[in-house]
């Protein structure tokens, strides 16, 4: 049993809070019976319908999308900001970000309108490693290490991390940082920690997968095996 207004967001009628404006306004039934209260709960056998018109749950789409910078993870802004749903406008079924790349970082993002999934790939117990390349400015030595030991924000002491294939520059320095935590701008937060601002941040992989050659800006959609071993992870 789901909330009516849930089984509607994933049918692609609108989005949750959208749903719950129709049901208080008496357009939604229920096996021919009107709706009004936001509790009531459904069973894939009840028949809904708004506006009398009965409601069709989407298919399931699963899509990788190489993030410019300059677009942000949520489905609309108040502010008239450029979303990444701009950036997959031709895609039928209504998807969300599985979690958030802030506005000024790139790569890796997965959109989907299975909430299940959404669910478990973003929740803390099921440690789903991303991986970034990071360039920050100056050039750290031991002080990574700290990273990988974790590091004290405002929000408590990170998770360890994993560091790999330094690279220094004439003023700056470029490594690849692996997590499994998704704390609102973390990655920033944890190289702002040990003195090293990021200059460049580009998530280049999310699980087992990987950006590739998908040029910026574009998407594809993940393959069977792809979505299958997806939900083994979780």
């Amino acid at each position: 049993m789901e909330r009516l207004q849930k089984v509607m967001a994933h049918a692609g009628i609108a989005s949750r809070r959208k749903a719950e404006q129709l049901i208080l306004e008496g357009r939604v039934k229920v096996n021919g019976e009107t709706v009004r209260e936001l509790g009531r709960k459904v069973s894939p056998e009840d028949f809904i319908e708004v506006d009398g018109k009965p409601i069709r749950e989407e298919k399931k789409v699963y899509i990788l999308l190489n993030k410019p910078v300059g677009y942000i993870s949520t489905v609309d802004d108040p502010r008239g900001r450029r979303t990444v749903l701009d950036l997959v406008a031709d895609v039928k079924e209504r998807v969300y970000p599985v979690g958030r790349l802030d506005y000024d970082t790139s790569g890796l993002l997965i959109l989907t309108n299975d909430g299940e999934l959404t669910y478990k790939l973003t929740h803390p117990s099921f440690e789903v490693k991303k991986t970034y390349l990071v360039e920050v400015e100056g050039k750290p030595g031991k002080e990574l290490a700290r990273l990988e030991k974790g590091v004290m924000l405002s929000d408590g002491m990170t998770a360890p991390a994993a560091v790999a294939e330094v690279k220094t520059g004439k003023n700056s320095t470029s490594f690849l940082l692996t997590i499994h935590e998704g704390r609102n701008r973390q990655v920033r937060r944890m190289c702002e920690a040990i003195g090293y601002p990021v200059k460049s941040l580009k998530r280049i992989k999310f699980a087992f997968l990987e950006l590739g050659d998908l040029p910026e800006g574009r998407y594809r959609y993940l393959t069977e095996k792809e979505i299958k071993m997806l939900q083994s992870l979780t």
